[in-house]
């Protein structure tokens, strides 16, 4: 009987191992999970990718010195954190290795161990605008269980204004706005840093992407002034704008829909 009993766990040990790995490999075999894996490639190994960071830093560092203080109001910057500051890409790799997308599980244990790589240029040009007398304003979309790990992660780099009200995680939306606007009751916001166009405004919150595209063509002035962009090619709204957002496809549908948008010949 024990032996049978075995035998059986043997079987559906091997069965169920054998369908993790079929799914794997049907998933490796899409845009969604091998694209993660080629555009981590391209933010850790791509001197052209450090050197847009390093571009877009040194537009930020011009502006902080071009600054004239005409308000009674403290000056500021407002950072997101993830690809703006802290590289995430060894997260995209380690999910694109077991087949799999972002999810929030997989995530919360990446973000705990305060192990992430900082963005090219971020710590340099955060620690001089400090110098000249900027606080910086952390606007993510983390959430509260990350908010020690989070503080841990940037304290390890020496950046400034590393405390509990400079770091404005998500509370119920994910828009930035509300909370952007509750530091502008107190602060001259100079400059916007973020790689997602929703880090700047609340044109791009949750639209389309032909609003994405036009809203862009609106607020052109802005970029490279207020608005400093850091590329990630890895994910982002101009994402989720393809598939209106949906939480519920499948890595599947996702490429899919990927696919039918792109331009060939």
């Amino acid at each position: 009987m024990r032996k049978s009993l075995l035998f059986i766990c043997i079987i559906l040990s091997a069965c169920n191992s054998s369908k993790i790995t079929k799914e794997k490999a049907i998933n490796n075999n899409s845009m969604l999970v091998d694209g993660k894996m080629f555009t981590a490639l391209y933010q850790q190994k791509s001197a052209e990718y450090k050197a847009l960071c390093l571009q877009a830093y040194n537009f930020a560092a011009i502006r902080v010195n071009q600054y004239q203080n005409y308000s009674t109001k403290p000056k500021a910057i407002i950072a997101d954190i993830d690809e703006t500051i802290l590289d995430n890409s060894a997260y995209a790799v380690h999910q694109a290795f077991l087949g799999k997308a972002y999810d929030a599980e997989s995530w919360l244990e990446w973000s705990l161990k305060s192990a992430a790589d900082t963005v090219p240029g971020a710590p340099a040009f955060l620690k001089y605008a400090a110098s000249k007398g900027f606080e910086i304003f952390y606007v993510t979309n983390r959430n509260e269980a990350e908010r020690n790990s989070t503080l841990k992660n940037l304290r390890q780099f020496g950046l400034p204004n590393t405390d509990d009200s400079h770091l404005i995680l998500r509370s119920t939306v994910s828009s930035k706005e509300s909370r952007r606007q509750q530091i502008l009751l107190t602060h001259d916001v100079v400059l916007l840093l973020g790689d997602n166009l929703g880090d700047f405004s609340d044109l791009f919150d949750k639209k389309s992407y032909s609003e994405r595209d036009a809203n862009t063509n609106l607020s052109q002035k802005d970029f490279g002034n207020k608005f400093i962009v850091i590329p990630n090619p890895g994910y982002g709204d101009w994402e989720g704008a393809l598939y209106n957002y949906s939480r519920t496809l499948s890595i599947a549908q996702k490429d899919s829909i990927y696919k039918s948008v792109l331009k060939s010949y």
